[in-house]
């Protein structure tokens, strides 16, 4: 039919999600509904089929089905459908069962590709948390500036955009590496009023709310509460969960990354008692774990304990170790079991 690829494999999606579907095909077959919303709303709800644990039955596609039609009706456009999915996609979720693929650090990509001309190509794959912190960071730095003019900006975008990771980069690269100076996150979390679960960030949209207590956990968090328009109703507080001194203990006692054994410098201090379920910020509630650790103690059923000895135990789920036997942490794996049993 002469149209191009992206285009045809659009159409395809299209009709062969059509028998499944009730109402979306009367609204494409009268132009009621454009191809590019047709085609967010039959996304929408796979994403969301795929995220339910059992899948969703006729009723459920039916609501769904519903709701993502009468947002396309209201005027939005197909990346705001993709976003509702992707919420909906979280209340049906189920936490215990793992986190959804965008907050999966597991399967992040990163690389840097020399090429001809003596450039480098730039690809990335990243979860929403690490996309999140990125585009916190460009969109800071990325601001037009005039020219020496006084003219515009002649910079594109993707230039700005550029110049801001130069900027970013030139700061790691004189910023403190003192072990006892503790990663920050800057980051915003919305929150409505009316559904205070429904956690999403600034910049990437929902979040499930393993993603969100992990963020509470060792981050510099602004809570915003937020109306049904996205107006802020009440600002939180940023704060340091854990101070400097108390990180300077804990690297005292755990060396390093408790699980991977990661070094202190690249460790985040983990609520053992997550700070949004109580738990204090003070040495026998804290212990280091790396980024990648972090993510995957609160999103597993791996559990950490503090001792008789004071020192952190990892708990192993079950399905690993049916007698759920505590484990030393890195820096004492060379324990022998009399140890463990005596600790």
């Amino acid at each position: 039919m002469g149209v191009a690829p992206a285009v045809a494999h659009r159409w395809l999606r299209i009709g062969t999600a059509q028998t499944p579907t009730s109402r979306l095909p009367g609204y494409t077959a009268d132009g009621a509904i454009s191809g590019e919303h047709a085609d967010a709303i039959i996304s929408g709800i796979a994403h969301i089929g795929r995220r339910a644990p059992d899948g969703i039955c006729h009723e459920e596609r039916a609501d769904i089905e519903h709701t993502l039609i009468a947002q396309a009706m209201s005027g939005a456009t197909p990346a705001d459908i993709a976003t509702k999915s992707r919420e909906l996609g979280n209340t049906y979720a189920i936490t215990a069962a793992g986190v959804p693929p965008g907050e999966d650090r597991t399967i992040n990509e990163f690389t840097v590709t020399p090429t001809n001309g003596g450039r480098v190509a730039v690809r990335g794959d990243l979860d929403t948390v690490t996309g999140e912190k990125l585009t916190a960071a460009i969109e800071s730095l990325n601001t037009p500036r005039p020219e020496p003019d006084g003219s515009d900006d002649a910079r594109t975008q993707g230039a700005r955009n550029a110049d801001a990771l130069e900027l970013i980069l030139d700061a790691a690269a004189v910023a403190d590496t003192t072990l006892a100076t503790p990663p920050t996150t800057q980051v915003s979390v919305l929150l409505p009023a009316t559904a205070p679960d429904k956690a999403s960030l600034q910049w990437l949209g929902p979040i499930s709310p393993t993603t969100a207590s992990l963020l509470t956990c060792d981050s510099t968090v602004t809570d915003v509460v937020i109306d049904g328009e996205t107006v802020p109703l009440q600002m939180g507080t940023s704060k340091r969960l854990f101070p400097a001194h108390l990180r300077r203990a804990i690297i005292i006692r755990d060396h390093c990354c408790i699980k991977s054994g990661a070094p202190a410098g690249r460790t985040h201090v983990h609520h053992i008692t997550f700070w949004s379920h109580g738990g204090p910020t003070d040495l026998d509630n804290g212990c280091l774990l790396c980024p990648s650790c972090h993510a995957y103690i609160h999103a597993s059923d791996w559990d950490i304990i503090i001792g008789a000895d004071r020192h952190p135990w990892l708990v192993p789920p079950a399905t690993i170790d049916p007698r759920q036997t505590p484990l030393p942490t890195y820096n004492r794996r060379t324990m022998t079991l009399d140890d463990r049993i005596a600790a």
